[in-house]
C-alpha cells in the first residue's frame, strides 16, 4: 500500500455538504497533474464528491456531471484544469484498464484524474498522487479520509 505524508479528515452530514467540501478537496488536490483514487462502497457519495470538485475548479456544473458507470471515462475542461472522471466498476483486468488511455491522462500537465475503484488495479495503486476515502454514516452522514503528499 503506497504511503502518505498527509491526510485530513472530512465529515458531511448531507448531499449539499458533500458537494460543498468538493472545493476543499480541489485546494488539496492541486496543482495538477494528479491521480486521485477515490474509495468507497457503492452509494458512498464518490460521484457526488466529483461534482463538488468540477464545479468548484470550473470545469462542469454540478448538473453536468454525472456517473460513468456504463461509459467508463467522462472529461471536464475547466480553465486550470482538465478533470477525468473513470469508473473501473465493470473493469476486470489490467488489459481493460490498459484501453482506458490513463498513461496519456496522466501525462497532460493540467490533468486530475479521478478514478472510482482503483484499488482494484495494483498499477493504479501503485502510481496515484493522492486517494479519498469515504464511507457511509447514518442517514446522508458521510466520513471522509484524504492522504496525500
Amino acid at each position: 500500500m503506497k504511503q502518505f505524508s498527509r491526510e485530513k479528515k472530512f465529515k458531511t452530514r448531507s448531499v449539499d455538504g458533500t458537494l460543498a467540501l468538493g472545493e476543499r478537496i480541489a485546494e488539496i488536490l492541486l496543482p495538477a497533474p494528479k491521480l486521485v483514487v477515490l474509495r468507497g462502497e457503492v452509494g458512498a457519495g464518490k460521484t457526488t464528491l466529483v461534482k463538488g470538485i468540477a464545479a468548484a475548479l470550473h470545469a462542469a456544473s454540478e448538473e453536468d456531471v454525472t456517473s460513468p458507470t456504463f461509459t467508463l471515462v467522462h472529461e471536464y475542461a475547466g480553465p486550470k484544469v482538465r478533470i477525468y472522471h473513470l469508473d473501473l466498476y465493470r473493469l476486470e483486468t489490467e488489459r481493460e484498464l490498459a484501453t482506458l488511455g490513463i498513461d496519456e491522462m496522466t501525462a497532460e500537465p493540467d490533468a486530475l484524474v479521478l478514478v472510482e475503484w482503483g484499488e482494484r488495479f495494483e498499477s493504479i495503486v501503485s502510481r496515484m498522487d493522492a486517494e479519498i476515502a469515504m464511507e457511509h454514516g447514518e442517514g446522508n452522514e458521510r466520513g471522509m479520509m484524504v492522504r496525500w503528499g
